[in-house]
């Protein structure tokens, strides 16, 4: 048995590996064997590459041990979905930190029962996750309104276009050399030299 440990934070501002050194510790009541899973990347997405890299290393009897579980998922409920059934495919056993329902096992009709509760619950904190994420982003949204704040976009490099200009007027590049010797794609050198812009 390999206890896997997955840790994610949402950007590289966030110390992703925050709570590693917990969770280590706390790994150790199950087993001394660990690896460890450590990535900045949405939670609202699925494929995730250290999240990917851990279900294709896992094996039966696995622990996929997380935080919490709004560090696992802000999934839709049907990727959730998904996700949920890929744990179950490989035979892990997901233990959650701050849920403390998960960290052990029982048998007979206790543990059906425990075990029906936390798929439950489980599914109920990953629900509020994604409600918590989409709030935060509608509050985000609406101050950004409220601001009066416009995105401008990317401004042109004048230097660059200016540059494109003086080149082509030469008449002795072609679009892709003068594209090359500016560092710019040729898709920006035909619309620098577009009449009219």
């Amino acid at each position: 048995m390999t206890i896997r440990i997955y840790v994610r934070a949402s950007t590289k501002d966030q110390d992703a590996k925050r709570a590693l050194s917990d969770l280590i510790r706390f790994s150790q009541s199950y087993d001394d064997n660990h690896v460890e899973y450590v990535e900045h990347f949405s939670g609202t997405k699925l494929d995730r590459p250290a999240l990917t890299l851990l279900l294709n290393d896992a094996e039966e009897d696995d622990i996929l041990l997380v935080e919490s579980v709004d560090r696992l998922s802000r999934l839709s409920q049907d990727d959730f979905a998904i996700l949920k059934q890929r744990i179950k495919d490989k035979g892990l056993r997901l233990v959650v930190a701050d849920l403390p329902t998960t960290h052990t096992v029982n048998n007979g009709m206790t543990g059906e029962i425990l075990t029906v509760i936390n798929h439950m619950l489980i599914d109920l904190l990953a629900t509020m996750a994604k409600l918590d994420n989409d709030k935060r982003r509608e509050r985000i949204k609406q101050g950004l309104a409220n601001s009066g704040y416009k995105p401008s976009g990317k401004k042109p490099n004048t230097t660059k276009h200016n540059r494109i200009r003086e080149l082509d007027s030469q008449g002795n590049m072609t679009k892709e050399e003068i594209a090359k010797a500016v560092g710019v794609g040729v898709a920006t050198v035909y619309r620098v030299l577009k009449p009219g812009s």
